[in-house]
């Protein structure tokens, strides 16, 4: 359990999350992934990271549980910067970053995929950010990313997912896989990618983040401070309590 990095072939390392049962990280988690990624991109013998997970599902975000169970806002800020660095670690790895995802890949998950490079997906996986039933925000930077402005927005203020096919079809999932297959389709893109010069494509990746519209870090931070007044307005843990909706103000 936990955060592992293999070498299955020369050029790629797969960093592999296992966080049973549904790999909904703990503050420590985010760190970890953060730190396995960047050693990854770091190893001047690596070309390609892939990024992938065992169990149900890619991604289901923050262990809620943990920050139900803590006293005051150290949860919630270690949440916070954990899930920054984890995401900055995926978008500035020194190499292209594969996602191979599975299962679901939510909240924290769309923070991962939407920074990294290129996405492989099962037939099964389905993407969506629930951060209005958890009481929550964020993530809205990594979701635009994947999606035109108006379906992100529409997808945000609902909480639905699309499926990957319907990612495929706005270009953003590079290949969908029947699920046994995910593994393999992720490393062939990655084995192709690591045929190119390490030191060129540290290039290439550097030069594309730079050409990017949106400061993704800065952006991300944006969101993570609203995230944060919700929390210290009680309106977080009330719409947690009433799993997305306000009996409240419906009464």
């Amino acid at each position: 359990m936990g955060v592992s990095t293999s070498a299955p072939e020369e050029g790629v390392a797969v960093v592999t999350v296992d966080f049973p049962p549904v790999n909904a990280l703990p503050v420590q988690g985010w760190y970890d992934l953060a730190a396995a990624v960047r050693a990854a991109g770091a190893d001047p013998d690596v070309r390609c990271v892939v990024l992938t997970a065992e169990g149900r599902g890619f991604n289901a975000g923050v262990d809620i549980k943990e920050m139900q169970r803590t006293d005051g806002p150290e949860a919630l800020i270690g949440a916070n910067r954990g899930c920054f660095e984890a995401f900055a670690a995926v978008y500035e790895c020194e190499v292209p970053v594969v996602a191979a995802v599975h299962g679901f890949c939510l909240g924290g998950g769309i923070g991962l995929v939407g920074n990294a490079d290129a996405i492989v997906a099962s037939d099964d996986a389905s993407f969506g950010l629930p951060e209005l039933d958890r009481g929550a925000l964020g993530a809205a930077t990594h979701l635009a990313r994947l999606v035109p402005q108006h379906l992100m927005r529409t997808l945000y203020y609902t909480s639905r997912t699309v499926t990957a096919r319907e990612l495929h079809r706005h270009g953003s999932v590079w290949s969908v896989v029947p699920r046994g297959e995910l593994p393999g389709a992720a490393l062939e893109l990655a084995r192709e990618i690591a045929t190119k010069d390490g030191y060129l494509i540290r290039l290439a990746k550097a030069s594309i983040n730079g050409i990017d519209p949106v400061d993704v870090r800065r952006s991300y931070r944006f969101e993570q401070g609203f995230t944060f007044e919700a929390n210290l307005s009680g309106v977080a843990d009330r719409v947690r309590d009433t799993f997305g909706t306000d009996k409240e103000q419906q009464a």
